[in-house]
C-alpha cells in the first residue's frame, strides 16, 4: 500500500500537493453530502469492515520485520545461534507471506465493492440520462456526456479502491512506525523530526511543478484528441475534402502536435527532478542516522541492530507520512468526482412517466384520432411561446399536413404529438387520452416518428431494425421492410440482413436510408404515424420512391406530415398553414388555394432546385 501514497487519489490527485481549483468550484456548485456518499457503500458495510481490518492487519505484522532484523544482527548472528536464526528468518518469511496474501485479499474486495459502485452509478446515470428531454442534449456536448459516464465514474475506481485504502494504509503505517521508531531510538526519532519537514517541504514543491506541467499536457492532448476526433470521422474527412481543408487542417494539427513535443520534454524533466529529489532525500536521511550512530555524542550505545532496523523504518516512513499530508487533497479530488455524477443525477426530469399512467393504451384497429386542445409551448430559455392557441382534430386514419415557412412552429408542433415536449397550455390526445397519463413507453408504440435525419447504428442492417423492437422476429423484420419497400435492397446485398450499416449508415443512399427509418418505424406497428419532412433531403428520383413506401404505410394510419414542398401533401384530408407558432388557415388544398391566403402565396413560391 505503501506505493499508493505517492499516487493518493488515482489520476486526478497525482502528484497534487494542493486541491485542484476545478475541484473546488465543482464542490461549490454542486455540494456533496457525506451522508449520500455513504449511501452508496451502505450495502457493503461488512466487506469494508473486513478490508479495514485487513488494512490494520497488514500494516501491524509489517512492523515486525525491523524489529525481527534487530534481534538477527545484535544476537542470532554474533552469538551463532541456529535456533534462533532459523526462527527468526522463517517469521521474516512468514512476515511476508502473510502480508502478500493479506494485501491479495484486500485488493479482491475492494475492487470488488468499487466495481458494483461503479456499476451502479454508471446504470443510473445511463438511465437517468435517458429520460432528460431533447432540450438538455441540444445545450449540453456529447463529448461530456460521455467523460462524465466514462472518465469520472472510471475515476472513482481508483477512488474506492486506491485513495481511500491507501488513505486508512497510510495513517495505520505512519501511526504505527512512529510508535516503533520511538521504541528503537528516541533520540533517532527526534532527528528525524527535524530532517522530514524540509524534505517534506522540498518533495511538495517539485511535486506541484510537475502538477502544473502535466496539467498543461493534459489540455493539449485534449485539444489534440478534439482535432483527430473531427478531422478524422466520416463526416469530418468529407467536409475536409470538399473545403479543400486538408493542407490548413495538417498544420493546425502539426502546431499542436509540436506544443505537446515540448510539454512532453518539461514533463519528463519535472519528472525526473522529482525522482531526483527523492534519491537525494532517501539517502541523505539514512547517512545523517549513520552519523549520529557514529558519533560518541549521540550514539548512547546504540546497537547496530537497533540502528539497521531504525533505518528500515525511516525507510518506510516517508511514503505513508506523505499520504497522510495529501488526505485533504484526496477527499477533495474524491468528492469532485460523486459532485460531478451526483450533479447529473439530480437533473430534473421535464418529461417523464405518470404516477398512474392510463392502460391499456394500444388502440384497436381503427383508433388514433387525435387532437390538440389550445395547445402552446414557450420554452425554458425562450421568450416568447413556440406555439400557442393550436387546436386540431384528425379522426383516425385520418391525414394533417403541417406546412409554413422555415421556423414557422411546424416541428413544434410535432415534436409535441410524439412527446418530446410536453406543452405549457392545452393538451395533446390520443383517442381521448392525454398524452401525459401514457408511459413514455406505451406512447412509444401509438407514435411512430420519421424525421428528416436518418440515423443508423453501426451494426447490422437487422439489428438496426430490431432496435425499434427487441423481441421482433426475423419475420417481423422482413414484413417491416417489405412494407418500406426495402426488402429487395437488403437481400440483394451479399450478406443481406446481416450487412454492416457502417458508421452512421454512410454505407447507404439518402433514400436507402430513409426507407431503412420507416422499416424500423413500422416494426412497432404505430397508429398514429409522424412524418417530419422525411424527403426533404432526397433527389426527386428517390423521394418518389420514399413517398410510394409512405404512401403504403400511411394507409389506415392517422398521418401528420410536415413538408416544405405543397406538392408532397396535396391530397392530406385536412392540411393547416402555421405561421409564428400559430394556426392561421386549415382546409383542403383547393379551399386553400381559392383562399387566396398565405398558402396560396407559399404554393406560388418556386420550388427549390432538386438533382
Amino acid at each position: 500500500m505503501a506505493d499508493f501514497a505517492m499516487n493518493p487519489g488515482g489520476p486526478r490527485g497525482r502528484d497534487a500537493a494542493r486541491p485542484d481549483p476545478k475541484d473546488r468550484a465543482q464542490l461549490e456548485s454542486h455540494p456533496v453530502s457525506l451522508r449520500r456518499i455513504g449511501a452508496l457503500f451502505a450495502p457493503y458495510r461488512a466487506r469494508l469492515a473486513g478490508v479495514v481490518a485487513l488494512i490494520v492487519a497488514t500494516s501491524a505484522i509489517g512492523l515486525a520485520t525491523p524489529f525481527l532484523t534487530k534481534h538477527l544482527i545484535d544476537d542470532a548472528i554474533p552469538d551463532q545461534d541456529v535456533p534462533l536464526l532459523l526462527t527468526l528468518v522463517g517469521a521474516m518469511l512468514g512476515v511476508t507471506v502473510v502480508s502478500a496474501v493479506l494485501g491479495v485479499f484486500q485488493t479482491w474486495i475492494s475492487t470488488e465493492i468499487g466495481q458494483r459502485v461503479m456499476h451502479r452509478l454508471r446504470t443510473d446515470v445511463f438511465a437517468h440520462l435517458q429520460r432528460q428531454s431533447l432540450d438538455f442534449f441540444k445545450r449540453t456536448r456529447g463529448g461530456e456526456v460521455q467523460s462524465r459516464l466514462t472518465h469520472d465514474i472510471g475515476a472513482m475506481q481508483s477512488v474506492v479502491t486506491s485513495a481511500a485504502t491507501s488513505i486508512a494504509s497510510n495513517v495505520t503505517t505512519a501511526v504505527g512506525t512512529a510508535i516503533a521508531m520511538v521504541a528503537l531510538s528516541w533520540q533517532l526519532s527526534l532527528l528525524s523530526l527535524i530532517v522530514l519537514p524540509p524534505a517534506i517541504w522540498l518533495t511538495r514543491k517539485v511535486a506541484n511543478m510537475r502538477r502544473e506541467v502535466t496539467a498543461q499536457r493534459q489540455r493539449a492532448l485534449a485539444n489534440l484528441h478534439g482535432q483527430v476526433e473531427e478531422s478524422l470521422s466520416v463526416s469530418g474527412v468529407l467536409l475536409g475534402k470538399t473545403l479543400g481543408a486538408g493542407p490548413s487542417l495538417t498544420a493546425k494539427f502539426s502546431d499542436t502536435s509540436e506544443g505537446l513535443l515540448d510539454l512532453e520534454v518539461r514533463a519528463q524533466l519535472a519528472g525526473r527532478w522529482r525522482m531526483a529529489t527523492m534519491s537525494i532525500i532517501f539517502a541523505a536521511i539514512p547517512a545523517l542516522l549513520y552519523l549520529a550512530a557514529g558519533l560518541p555524542a549521540t550514539s548512547g550505545g546504540m546497537t547496530i541492530g537497533t540502528l539497521v532496523a531504525f533505518v528500515g523504518l525511516q525507510a518506510g516512513l516517508f511514503r505513508p507520512l506523505m499520504g497522510v499530508l495529501n488526505v485533504g487533497v484526496q477527499v477533495t479530488s474524491s468528492m469532485a468526482l460523486f459532485s460531478r455524477i451526483f450533479e447529473y443525477l439530480d437533473l430534473p426530469v421535464t418529461i417523464d412517466d405518470p404516477a398512474v399512467p392510463i392502460r391499456p393504451v394500444r388502440p384497436v384497429d381503427g383508433g388514433g384520432a387525435l387532437a390538440l386542445d389550445g395547445v402552446g409551448l414557450t420554452y425554458p430559455d425562450g421568450d416568447r411561446p413556440a406555439v400557442s392557441g393550436v387546436t386540431l382534430a384528425v379522426p383516425a386514419g385520418g391525414s394533417l399536413a403541417l406546412v409554413g415557412e422555415s421556423g414557422s412552429g411546424k416541428s413544434t408542433i410535432a415534436a409535441l404529438v410524439s412527446r418530446l415536449h410536453d406543452p405549457t397550455t392545452g393538451r395533446v390526445t390520443i383517442d381521448g387520452v392525454d398524452l401525459r397519463d401514457m408511459t413514455l413507453q406505451d406512447l412509444a408504440g401509438v407514435v411512430g416518428v420519421v424525421s428528416q435525419e436518418t440515423y443508423l447504428l453501426h451494426t447490422t442492417i437487422r439489428e438496426n431494425l430490431r432496435y425499434a423492437k427487441p423481441d421482433a422476429t426475423d419475420a417481423e423484420i422482413e414484413e417491416a421492410a417489405r412494407a418500406a419497400q426495402v426488402h429487395d435492397l437488403i437481400v440483394a446485398l451479399p450478406d443481406g440482413y446481416d450487412t454492416l450499416v457502417g458508421a452512421r449508415g454512410y454505407r447507404f443512399s439518402g433514400g436507402e436510408k430513409q426507407r431503412l427509418a420507416i422499416a424500423r418505424t413500422l416494426l412497432r406497428d404505430p397508429r398514429v404515424l409522424v412524418l417530419d419532412e422525411a424527403t426533404s433531403a432526397l433527389d426527386n428520383e428517390t423521394e418518389r420512391a420514399v413517398q410510394a413506401a409512405l404512401d403504403v404505410v400511411s394507409a389506415g394510419r392517422t398521418t401528420i406530415t410536415i413538408a416544405h414542398r405543397l406538392s408532397t401533401v396535396r391530397d392530406a384530408d385536412q392540411i393547416a398553414v402555421v405561421d409564428h407558432g400559430r394556426i392561421v388557415e386549415t382546409g383542403s388544398h383547393d379551399e386553400l388555394i381559392a383562399l387566396g391566403g398565405l398558402y396560396a402565396r407559399l404554393a406560388q413560391a418556386p420550388a427549390p432546385a432538386r438533382t
